[in-house]
């Protein structure tokens, strides 16, 4: 019997981004260094490998980042434990939003996302480290 999909990933990630606060990369980039703000890349190893990544970002793959976030999971990472303002991006925008979501429901906060990703971000003019 074939599966029926009820939801497109289309229509989870237009939730998502509906659902997260954003930041345009020309407003990021003013971030970078900030002592009150964090990035973190959501993007998998191997294309955080690849391209680099925004100067100070906490890389956290999409699969690991619940784990990264639990302060009480092994794999916790003390990055999430501030007082800041969160910046999540990946590639294009929509994993990083759904990844929001899931943080905010674990009680990140405040966290927002960066509207286009790394492809924004270069287009503004963004380094990648």
């Amino acid at each position: 019997m074939a599966q029926t999909i009820t939801k497109s990933a289309k229509d989870i990630v237009k939730a998502a981004m509906s659902a997260v606060p954003a930041i345009s990369a020309e407003e990021a980039l003013a971030l970078v260094g900030s002592l009150d703000h964090v990035f973190v890349d959501l993007r998998d190893g191997s294309e955080q490998a690849k391209t680099g990544v925004i100067e100070g970002a906490v890389a956290s793959s999409r699969g690991m980042m619940e784990f990264h976030i639990d302060p009480e999971s092994p794999a916790h990472k003390p990055e999430f434990n501030q007082d800041k303002t969160y910046v999540f991006y990946c590639a294009s925008g929509g994993r990083s939003a759904m990844a929001a979501v899931v943080a905010m429901d674990m009680g990140l906060s405040p966290v927002v996302n960066l509207t286009g990703g790394v492809g924004a971000w270069k287009k503004a003019g963004g380094a990648l480290e």
